[in-house]
């Protein structure tokens, strides 16, 4: 069986490395400069995180390659495998909605986040006043970890059952419906929904930090500017701090994939 990589970055390198290690036939178009793969005879596509940023070209850093989405709309039989985007009328799986995935994913993602928050604060995590907007894939990985700094941490989540598991991992909590109409006495908040998020009572949150970690963006960046707030949007974090173990988790994803589809 054969794999064609179309773009990527170093995630992508590894996730090649092992999905030839697993026997599979792997080749790439515009992952590398030097790169001549052929998708014609491939039976499955693989697109990079994200498969696109501007929703024209596929994503490509490691080369000034232009690689046009359009050229791959002739193949019919093939098995297209994507982030955060969908070719019409394929057989296409958005791997970034795949649990095994997401959740692993949101480990390196966690990780990331934590470290920024470390080197761009002139204070701890230990006793820092930190709150989390949501409590899905990703937020319940960076709670946990955040947890364990001992900090002063609240989480906003939507769901009862969100709010028993946050009261039995003895996290406080607020109601991310009513998060504008509560005072926001945070050093630092990660942001990990791409709901619109609150625009009263930011003049509380001056020189504070607040980190965005959603998919396209949870927060107006005229506002933080408006505010004084220290805003940062972290895109693509696993690819940049842990490329090597975000590319084995999605080698790891494709090959289940590939087993459910033969199944």
């Amino acid at each position: 069986m054969k794999i064609t990589i179309v773009g990527g970055d170093e995630r992508l390198i590894k996730a090649k490395k092992v999905l030839s290690e697993n026997g599979f036939e792997v080749d790439s178009i515009g992952l590398l400069d030097n790169d001549n793969g052929n998708a014609d005879d491939s039976d499955i596509l693989l697109f990079s995180v994200p498969t696109t940023r501007d929703k024209i070209n596929a994503f490509a850093p490691k080369t000034d390659k232009k690689i046009p989405l359009a050229q791959f709309s002739k193949y019919n039989k093939k098995l297209f495998l994507t982030a955060n985007y969908i070719f019409d009328g394929k057989r296409n799986i958005d791997y970034c909605k795949n649990d095994y995935y997401a959740i692993l994913n949101a480990i390196p993602t966690a990780e990331g986040a934590i470290s920024y928050a470390i080197e761009n604060t002139k204070h701890t995590l230990w006793k820092s006043r930190i709150l989390v907007i949501g409590f899905g894939r990703t937020g319940k990985i960076l709670a946990e970890r955040l947890k364990s700094f001992k900090c002063d941490l609240t989480v906003s989540a939507r769901k009862e059952r969100d709010f028993a598991l946050l009261s039995a991992m003895d996290i406080k909590f607020v109601n991310s419906n009513h998060l504008d109409e509560i005072p926001l006495p945070y050093d630092i908040i990660f942001n990990t929904v791409d709901a619109g998020i609150f625009d009263n009572n930011l003049i509380n949150m001056k020189d504070k930090l607040f980190i965005d970690l959603s998919s396209y963006g949870g927060f107006d960046t005229a506002l933080a500017e408006k505010y004084g707030i220290k805003y940062k949007k972290l895109p693509s974090i696993p690819g940049k701090i842990a490329p090597d173990t975000a590319g084995e988790i999605l080698a790891e994803t494709v090959i289940n994939l590939i087993k459910g589809e033969m199944i």
